[in-house]
Formats: structure tokens, C-alpha cells, sequence
């Protein structure tokens, strides 16, 4: 019996999104906050490269008023 090759897969390169904490959190809800956490967002001016994908761009919708999000 021969061996079987598995086919290469092709690195598809995934988009990023560049999310920068520009507001402090003190005085948000606290769901808030925790999706700041999820975001790796702890200080102001920190930021955080994520992939672009429809969870992060709906924790981005929900805290966008205390973030900058741009391109990598």
C-alpha cells in the first residue's frame, strides 16, 4: 500500500484589526469592562492587534465609544 499525501493548504492571510483604548472604563457598566478584558484592553492608550472576524467586530460595536480601532 502506498502512502496517502494530504493536499497543502494555501495560508490564507487573515485580516486584522488594530483596537486602542482611548477612554478609561471608570464609571461603565460592568459588561463593559469585561469585554474591554476579552479585547486585552487593561490601559489607556494600550493596544491590541486582533483578527477581523464578526466577534470581535461586535465587542468593538459594543465598547466603541471608548476605543480607536484602525488597520494593523
Amino acid at each position: 500500500m502506498g502512502t496517502v499525501v494530504a493536499p497543502k493548504l494555501e495560508k490564507t492571510e487573515v485580516q486584522g484589526v488594530r483596537v486602542t483604548l482611548k477612554r478609561s472604563p471608570i464609571g461603565t457598566p460592568e459588561t463593559h469592562r469585561l469585554v474591554l478584558r476579552g479585547l486585552r484592553l487593561r490601559h489607556i492608550r494600550q493596544t491590541a492587534v486582533h483578527p477581523d472576524t464578526p466577534q470581535v467586530r461586535g465587542m468593538i460595536r459594543k465598547v466603541g465609544y471608548l476605543i480607536e480601532v484602525g488597520k494593523p
